[in-house]
């Protein structure tokens, strides 16, 4: 009996013992968010400086410097479709000092590539999404191309003889691309960059004959009398370009998906942390001067909580396959 009392006494002392490793290590999560970030926060961009990510990045990481305290360092590790920025932050320590500004293609990429450095849903943890942008089709104002549908009746009586520039493979620009290559049975011959930068850099040099950048790294390009805006992607016009029909009033099906743009953390961080973060983020994007410069971006300005950013991703997930599998879209690797 004493044998079986002292059994009891012992394994509650270990309970005990367990019960408070559990409650020090709450204790610490709950120390370690209400004084993060003790240190700068780095902000990677997984596309070249100058495009349409890295613009934004920028902006954003101004703004949530002011309201975390510490400086938010933007780091452009581009690479890959995003792909080596993504695994860099996937990998990272969890403690909020790492943080990736995602993009669609984050979730567009295991549709192609089998060896990704990172699983979108298994090494991230959304933290908020931030806004929504669009693909823009354009063409040399010299060109005698006005419309979508000119553009298609071009390629069909000269096969071969057009293209169309991408801001990197298994982008939205590319799937756009080869949706409409497959809808209309046209052959424009796709040519990636590595983001919209370079994209613009040979549009305005007269190398393309059809483009299709992301708003964000275009915008600022679209008033350039070189440069004939034909129709955006998504489900409503853009405020940026209110005269800009977009693919779906032009009678073009699938189209209608929007971009995003929204914040990662590496699996495993602490959720107090999460939660600052996506409560900062919030606020920000609330910040009147941040609505009218992501419009200006030619952006949607469209918060979502970590929860929403996660749901909107697994949807996003399930309907850009779908459109690969429909555009017959296909990577060489």
């Amino acid at each position: 009996m004493n044998s079986l009392r002292k059994r009891v006494v012992k394994l509650s002392v270990q309970a005990l013992a367990v019960l408070a490793l559990g409650n020090t290590a709450l204790a610490t999560a709950a120390t370690d968010a209400a004084s993060y970030p003790q240190k700068p926060v780095k902000l990677v961009v997984a596309f070249p400086a100058g495009g349409g990510s890295d613009t934004l990045g920028r902006v954003l990481g101004a703004k949530l410097a002011e309201r975390l305290g510490q400086p938010v360092i933007v780091e452009n590790k581009a690479g890959a479709s995003g792909a080596i920025g993504a695994g860099a932050v996937a990998h990272s320590a969890p403690d909020g000092l790492t943080l990736l500004l995602g993009t669609t293609p984050v979730i567009q990429a295991p549709v192609f590539y089998k060896d990704l450095p990172y699983d979108p849903f298994r090494d991230f943890a959304p933290v908020g999404r931030i806004a929504l942008s669009a693909d823009v089709l354009i063409v040399p104002s010299d060109s005698s191309i006005k419309s979508v549908d000119q553009l298609v009746e071009a390629a069909q009586k000269n096969p071969g003889t057009y293209n169309y520039g991408s801001y990197g493979n298994a982008t939205s620009g590319h799937m756009h691309g080869e949706l409409l290559n497959y809808q209309k049975k046209i052959d424009l011959l796709h040519i990636p960059y590595k983001g919209t930068g370079p994209l613009m850099q040979d549009f305005l040099g007269g190398r393309l004959t059809s483009a299709l950048p992301e708003i964000v790294g275009a915008r600022a390009h679209l008033s350039n009398p070189k440069v004939r805006v034909l129709a955006v992607s998504g489900e409503q016009r853009l405020a940026a370009l209110p005269d800009t029909p977009t693919f779906t009033e032009l009678g073009y099906v699938d189209f209608e998906p929007n971009g995003w743009y929204g914040i990662l953390a590496p699996a495993g961080t602490p959720k107090e942390i999460v939660d600052k973060l996506s409560t900062a983020l919030g606020e920000v994007i609330a910040l009147p001067d941040m609505q009218t410069q992501l419009i200006g971006m030619g952006l949607t300005p469209a918060y979502g909580n970590a929860k929403q950013l996660s749901d909107w991703m697994h949807r996003d997930a399930e309907i850009w396959a779908r459109m690969a599998k429909l555009g017959n879209i296909q990577i060489q690797q």
